[in-house]
């Protein structure tokens, strides 16, 4: 007698599933994880440039920093727009001023000659904005008792790698008395 478990036929809802059905369910995987990967790759490499972008504006402006800083307290004429800095042909600090008063400024829409610079992408000054890749401004804010000036420095990548609109900036304010 034969066992009726070996000559029964499967039924359709019992079969198994074909090599083609197997192999397009691999190719569709396969296309899913390569844009997931393709896409994740994108992201990488844009947050590297960003990332970069962001520490180089942190270091043109803490370089800009240091360079007002080292200036006298009473300063007005060093040349702080080029590097090495020359004694005269500038703003310097703005001297000392009587009164609550403010030179320079770091509205990006309105740079002010003489506290403006702009640099390339290896940080080199450049004579005007054409090839720049991060622009400093800065103000000088002296209080009404002429002792104490407020320094701005804002850095800012002029655009962001792959990206629409301004890049990124860092902005630091420092005191210096007299």
């Amino acid at each position: 007698m034969r066992c009726p478990l070996l000559t029964r036929k499967a039924s359709p809802s019992e079969a198994g599933m074909t090599l083609i059905e197997t192999m397009l369910a691999v190719l569709i995987l396969f296309v899913g994880v390569l844009t997931a990967m393709s896409l994740l790759s994108l992201a990488a490499i844009q947050n590297a440039n960003q990332g970069e972008r962001v520490t180089r504006s942190a270091e043109c402006a803490q370089d800009k920093m240091e360079q007002l800083l080292a200036l006298d307290y009473a300063d007005a004429a060093t040349n702080t727009t080029v590097y090495p800095t020359t004694s005269t042909g500038g703003t310097g600090l703005g001297g000392v001023m009587a009164g609550s008063t403010t030179v320079g400024g770091v509205n990006p829409a309105t740079p002010v000659t003489g506290y403006v610079d702009y640099l390339d992408a290896n940080e080199n000054l450049l004579p005007s904005a054409t090839g720049a890749v991060y622009v400093r401004q800065w103000s000088i804010t002296t209080n009404a008792a002429g002792n104490l000036k407020t320094i701005k420095v804002l850095a800012r990548a002029i655009s962001s790698v792959g990206a629409q609109g301004a890049g990124p900036s860092t902005t630091l304010v420092s005191s210096k008395s007299n």
